[in-house]
């Protein structure tokens, strides 16, 4: 009787329990399935989004403007297309003017010294060592101020004509180094212009020599020889701007030391009498 029972036991665990495992099997199969298909769908939504977007991406692209050429870039570009001969030459002459102004704006702020500050010193010096010891002191002080102080003590014993005379003849020549190198940069701004006019001509003749060549009037021959004929122009024309500018500050630099000279050798003159007065 006990193993009947057992037997039916046995039986009926085996019947009832294998439900939830084929019910089990059942669903994850069922889930597979559903997670493929939804993939599947994702895919292929992809794949129809992709496409669509593509054309658009191309389109964007396309319409995007090209990367923007630095000024240098164009600056190079454009000294190339006015060809070597003539924008070679205008370039030669900005470097030479350049340079020329900025070896005279060195010199003159050089040669700018206080005044005030120096006729303190001589006045000193004429009172505590006389003339000599004011020499010393303009031979130590830089500046064409100075020099032209010195020139002055030097012939203090011959009276207050020579003394004049002597500063206004060492004025003149402090005068003539003050303005060394200007009328090279005046040169160079004339000159900028006018080779770049020359190359402008003569660039103008090579494109008729290019139309009578083709024998027809070609727009794009016409005004590809043109542009390139102007550029010479405009650089020359830029060469010269800039170097007028600096011509300018060298010039009211060199009129504004010449009116500090001036004051400072009449006050010097003023001392000097003081001085022989004492």
């Amino acid at each position: 009787m006990k193993k009947v029972f057992s037997i039916l036991t046995v039986a009926a665990m085996v019947t009832f329990g294998g439900f939830p495992t084929v019910y089990a099997q059942e669903d994850a199969t069922a889930q597979e399935v559903v997670e493929e298909t939804v993939e599947s769908e994702d895919e292929e939504s992809t794949e129809a989004e992709e496409e669509e977007v593509a054309p658009l991406v191309a389109a964007e692209e396309d319409n995007m403007p090209a990367e923007r050429e630095t000024f240098h870039q164009i600056l190079k570009k454009k000294f190339i297309e006015g060809g070597p001969e003539f924008m070679g030459i205008v370039l030669l002459v900005l470097i030479l003017g350049l340079a020329i102004c900025i070896e005279r704006i060195i010199y003159l702020n050089m040669a700018s010294t206080n005044n005030k500050k120096l006729l303190s010193q001589v006045d000193s010096a004429l009172k505590s060592g006389g003339v000599e010891a004011a020499k010393e002191v303009c031979r130590n002080t830089r500046g064409p101020v100075a020099s032209i102080f010195y020139q002055g003590l030097d012939r203090a014993d011959g009276g207050i004509d020579v003394i004049e005379k002597s500063i206004i003849s060492y004025g003149s020549v402090m005068m003539g180094q003050l303005e060394r190198g200007v009328s090279w940069i005046s040169l160079f701004i004339a000159l900028a212009p006018m080779l770049g006019f020359m190359g402008t001509v003569i660039g103008m003749i090579g494109a008729f020599d290019a139309i009578e060549a083709a024998g027809d009037i070609s727009p794009s021959l016409v005004a590809g020889g043109i542009k390139v004929a102007l550029l010479t122009t405009v650089f020359g024309l830029i060469v010269a701007i800039i170097l007028q500018i600096f011509y300018n500050y060298i010039v009211a630099k060199i009129d504004n030391i010449t009116n500090s000279m001036e004051n400072a050798s009449i006050e010097l003159i003023d001392l000097l009498v003081s001085h022989k007065k004492a």
